[in-house]
């Protein structure tokens, strides 16, 4: 049989395999925040930057820009109802032009007593206490020395210092205990500070007076050993003393400005009479 002939190829393309589809990655729709809230939470921020300012920077000061309704003397509202007033002095306040600064005994406010920082520490003296005390005598002040109790060190050693740097003298106010730092440890603090006042006190044969804060003394100097001793009261920026045991002396401003005296100074008042107060004086 013949053979019948072939037909010729076709050019088939060999066909492509088909490839799976890649899934679409989802694109997360990055999160904006809305203009309105935006503008709420900077007005928060700002409303709490302004209160924070306020309760740190102003507010402690305010009562400097409060209308005076007594006298004002020395550059500050004076409170009312004192009648005896002083100053403290160390050597931050540079030279005393002593002649001037005796011109205000003369005055509505006459300064009637000085303290003068003494010592500070088991070591440090100020510089300008023995001509400070010296022509606080010769120009007719009642005066009085402080020591700056530091926490860190022996307060025998401290007591000492103070005994050896100081003659006071009949006429002079007791010797004053400045505690101002806190200890890590306040209980021995508070023990520490009592073998201070014992060891002064037997020396001089008179309590010492305690300077401290309104909030010191009423958290850390608050117990019937402490309250036993004149307290000098460091209260600022108020219309009254708000502390409800004795006190005798209030230390009631830092800004003061008098005659003779260049830098700021802290004004005091004594509360009572000049002759009450000359009962605490050494005899």
């Amino acid at each position: 049989m013949r053979k019948q002939p072939t037909p010729p190829k076709k050019n088939v393309k060999p066909k492509k395999k088909a490839t799976p589809r890649k899934a679409k990655k989802k694109i997360a729709k990055k999160w904006e925040m809305p203009e309105w809230l935006y503008y709420v939470l900077m007005g928060v921020m700002v409303v709490l930057f302004i209160a924070a300012f306020y309760y740190f920077f102003i507010r402690p000061y305010a009562y400097r820009w409060k209308p005076c309704y007594g006298f004002k003397g020395y550059g500050v509202c004076m409170p009312s109802g004192y009648h005896v007033h002083g100053i403290d002095i160390s050597h931050y306040q540079g030279e005393v032009d002593w002649n001037m600064l005796e011109e205000t005994r003369e005055g509505r406010f006459p300064v009637k007593f000085i303290f003068m920082k003494a010592t500070e520490g088991g070591d440090f003296a100020d510089d300008k206490f023995v001509a400070n005390f010296d022509s606080a005598k010769a120009h007719g002040f009642i005066r009085g020395a402080y020591h700056f109790y530091n926490p860190k060190t022996d307060p025998h050693k401290q007591a000492d210092f103070f005994i050896r740097s100081v003659k006071l003298e009949s006429g002079d106010l007791p010797p004053v205990l400045d505690i101002e730092k806190k200890s890590k440890d306040m209980k021995k603090l508070q023990g520490d500070l009592k073998i201070w006042l014992r060891k002064i006190e037997n020396h001089y044969g008179v309590k010492p007076i305690i300077y401290a804060s309104y909030k010191f003394k009423t958290r850390y100097l608050n117990d019937s050993i402490f309250d036993t001793y004149p307290y000098w009261i460091a209260h600022y920026y108020v219309d009254s003393v708000k502390y409800q045991g004795e006190w005798q002396f209030w230390q009631h401003t830092d800004v003061g400005t008098l005659p003779g005296i260049d830098e700021q100074v802290d004004l005091n008042v004594f509360n009572g009479s000049l002759s009450e107060m000359k009962e605490l004086l050494l005899k």
